[in-house]
């Protein structure tokens, strides 16, 4: 099964080689686990993005499921705004090399699941990005680009506007009690835009998930140096539910959510199951908005000490196969609807199943249904709710004409907690 994995995943990077590639956040690897790119590793951190011409860097934290260490490279590709390899070379882009090692790794010790550790911070002084706009960041083996281990997203910005943003329940009756509306404006004063409307487009996320992303967004006014997307339809995101969680930060002691553990081959934590939330009246409590908080309590409290454990997932539901597939969603699913993380139905117990191999967290996460037409639903699993706190980002992406790229201009993070002020 593993052999079968690793093989379609690099025969889906090989038959996109010379072709027009939509770059993702992929593990090309099955052995590859717990990526995670962020200016900290914090729960709290947003979308991993970079202030062009600043000191500030990104790290990259991951773990290879074997006790050795290979020798990695990475490299950056820029990208358009759809994620799409752009027209620019790496030398228009990148000062300095156009490739690096990864250096720092660190096997791990006294667990049942052996892993090497690797971690990466950039961009470095020998390697400086020049252009602001989408990247992706490529990890490979032995200078091979074809031998791609990994591929995460992140974005560079050049802050020439002003973004202001309301979060409200959306203005259509049909939506009122189920959607967010996120109204904002772009002020570009200082900065020459000569056709927003053919040159402007913005992209609005929840929660740090491209999957659902409002993207290609078109100004609905301009007037003076300000932009308008003051809208009331293209601009409204389900509110969804607060997140479910479990904790399994210890393997030894009683941690919330958690029936039971045990010890076969590898570490073991059966979840309590789970029911649909979807026709429950709303209820808020703190959550960290489908995110993971790496932290191994049993020890000492360092990414790369954590053990692994089978995590074994249930769901009590009908059959919904009438519907749909569903599938586990979070930040530690990189925010997709991948097979290892669909959950399977067992009729004569009326519940969903599914084992996931996960590191020591405190976990985050949502059970989502995916449609006959492949979108997320809610409706079923986890309901929709317009007082759901949930933090937006707001990136406003402009056709450079004279260089021929997109370059992103304005970011915005703004929480849905302004619902109530």
């Amino acid at each position: 099964m593993k052999f079968s994995l690793s093989f379609l995943s690099m025969l889906s990077w090989f038959t996109m080689v010379g072709q027009t590639q939509v770059y993702d956040n992929t593990n090309y690897d099955d052995k590859i686990a717990t990526v995670i790119l962020q200016k900290n590793i914090t729960i709290y951190d947003p979308l991993p993005i970079l202030t062009l011409n600043s000191s500030e860097t990104l790290k990259l934290s991951f773990d290879m499921l074997e006790a050795q260490n290979e020798f990695l490279n990475y490299s950056f590709v820029h990208c358009d705004r759809n994620w799409q390899p752009s027209n620019l070379q790496a030398m228009d882009y990148v000062n300095g090399n156009t490739m690096g090692e990864i250096t720092n790794y660190k096997f791990s010790t006294n667990t049942y699941q052996t892993y090497t550790h690797y971690s990466l911070n950039f961009p470095t002084t020998d390697m400086e990005i020049t252009k602001s706009g989408n990247y992706i960041l490529k990890i490979y083996r032995n200078f091979d680009e074809e031998d791609v281990l990994l591929t995460r997203r992140f974005m560079v910005v050049d802050p020439q506007t002003k973004v202001t943003a309301t979060i409200k329940s959306a203005t259509n009756p049909e939506y009122r009690f189920t959607h967010q509306e996120v109204d904002f404006t772009v002020n570009y004063q200082g900065f020459t835009i000569p056709n927003p409307f053919n040159d402007v487009s913005v992209t609005i996320l929840q929660n740090n998930s491209w999957n659902n992303s409002i993207q290609h967004l078109k100004p609905l006014f301009v007037n003076g140096n300000e932009l308008s997307f003051n809208y009331e339809n293209e601009n409204i995101l389900p509110g969804t539910n607060e997140f479910r969680f479990f904790d399994i930060r210890s393997l030894r002691f009683y941690s919330n959510n958690v029936v039971k553990k045990y010890t076969d081959s590898l570490q073991n934590a059966v979840l309590r199951p789970e029911e649909s939330k979807a026709h429950l009246n709303y209820v808020r409590w703190l959550d960290y908005n489908g995110k993971r908080d790496i932290f191994n309590s049993d020890g000492m409290n360092l990414v790369e000490d954590g053990d692994y454990a089978k995590i074994h997932f249930y769901f009590k539901s009908n059959d919904l196969s009438d519907l749909g597939e569903v599938y586990l969603y979070g930040e530690f699913t990189d925010w997709q609807l991948q097979e290892q993380y669909k959950m399977d139905y067992f009729p004569d117990y009326s519940m969903y199943g599914c084992s996931v191999l996960l590191k020591q967290s405190y976990y985050n996460y949502h059970i989502v249904l995916k449609d006959k037409n492949g979108d997320i639903d809610y409706t079923f699993t986890e309901g929709n709710h317009q007082e759901t706190e949930n933090d937006y980002t707001i990136l406003v992406y402009h056709k450079n004409v004279f260089y021929g790229y997109d370059e992103i201009i304005g970011v915005l993070h703004r929480n849905s907690n302004t619902l109530n002020k």
